[in-house]
């Protein structure tokens, strides 16, 4: 049978209010009580019901973290990192994974606040706002991550994308590229948007525009990568750089640029956005832009946990906004044009 909270205090031989106390955390009882509680606590076997406990407080130890997928290596490394630093504080995440379904993302948000999350984090798809409202209006604090729709509540933790993209376009121009491919996100997204608008601010200081034949924006897929190497690489003259700014999209790319033989950086100089464990074991090792994914991640959950202690929300919608930026890593997949060299 399960081990009552009333047996613990009889263990201990304090008030069921003391053990009570000591057991959720509070630190307004002496250390000897503290101990004497924890060690007949830890004896008897006694787990708490943090069901009862969130009914009672109308809040749980629970944190939701809704992601679109675990293909994208940065929110794998987030991921890791928020389970973490939560666990630290004892708090428990629910991992919900949404693969960009608009109608999954909604199930599984409506889901997190029947179980009363202490918080939220969520890298969204952008078409459950009115949702993500609902959930900020309960009180819950909530955390934009790597995305922030329009009329999102809470705060908001970003990557400098365009900025990230200007130094990736201006690094293959530097090398002598002028026709240069690009893959990248939708528009609708964050990412997709900020890293295009970089990618043609860098051509227009070098006095071009960007090439409709050379651009590729579309889902974040994996077959979707294939598709568009394939086309890009199908046209006269072909690119002699190309930058993969959408990074699912990578992944597909990378394998069509083996499958057809292209030599990097002797045919096609490469850029991908966002960095993965393997690519600086890729043959030849692949040059970066870097969001600090690890750092967003860390303030994702800074902010979140600041939130929860101090007991505030963002009711009314509104939210700090914190960038964190973009760093080139130059490795071996670029080059000058092979006509250049």
């Amino acid at each position: 049978m399960a081990v009552t909270l009333d047996q613990v205090a009889d263990a201990a031989g304090v008030s069921k209010s003391t053990a009570s106390r000591v057991l959720s955390g509070s630190h307004r009882v002496s250390a000897t009580t503290q101990r004497a509680v924890m060690a007949a606590a830890e004896r008897l076997g006694y787990r708490p019901n943090r069901i009862a406990s969130g009914l009672r407080t109308q809040r749980s130890n629970l944190v939701g973290l809704v992601v679109t997928n675990l293909v994208n290596a940065s929110f794998h490394t987030i991921t890791g990192v928020v389970q973490q630093r939560l666990d630290e504080l004892g708090y428990q995440v629910l991992l919900c994974i949404t693969d960009a379904d608009p109608a999954r993302e909604r199930r599984y948000l409506e889901m997190l606040l029947d179980h009363r999350v202490a918080g939220l984090i969520i890298v969204g798809t952008g078409r459950n706002t009115a949702t993500v409202q609902e959930v900020s209006a309960a009180g819950v604090p909530v955390v934009n991550l790597m995305r922030s729709p329009d009329g999102a509540p809470g705060d908001a933790i970003m990557s400098a994308d365009r900025e990230g993209a200007v130094l990736a376009t201006r690094h293959l121009l530097d090398l002598g590229h002028r026709r240069i491919g690009f893959i990248g996100g939708p528009a609708s997204v964050d990412s997709g948007r900020e890293r295009y608008a970089g990618f043609a601010e860098a051509l227009a200081d070098a006095g071009l525009t960007p090439d409709p034949a050379l651009v590729a924006r579309g889902p974040y897929e994996v077959p979707f990568g294939t598709e568009a190497v394939t086309r890009l690489m199908a046209g006269e003259p072909r690119p002699t750089a190309l930058y993969s700014a959408n990074h699912e999209a990578t992944f597909g790319a990378l394998s069509a640029l083996v499958q057809y033989g292209i030599r990097v950086p002797d045919e096609l100089s490469l850029v991908c956005h966002e960095e993965a464990p393997w690519f600086p074991y890729w043959h030849p090792p692949i040059t970066v832009v870097d969001n600090s994914a690890r750092d967003l991640g860390e303030l994702a959950a800074e902010q979140l946990l600041r939130r929860i202690s101090k007991g505030e929300g963002t009711p009314d919608g509104t939210g700090r906004a914190i960038r964190v930026g973009s760093k080139l890593v130059v490795r071996q997949s670029t080059a000058s044009p092979a006509g250049a060299r």
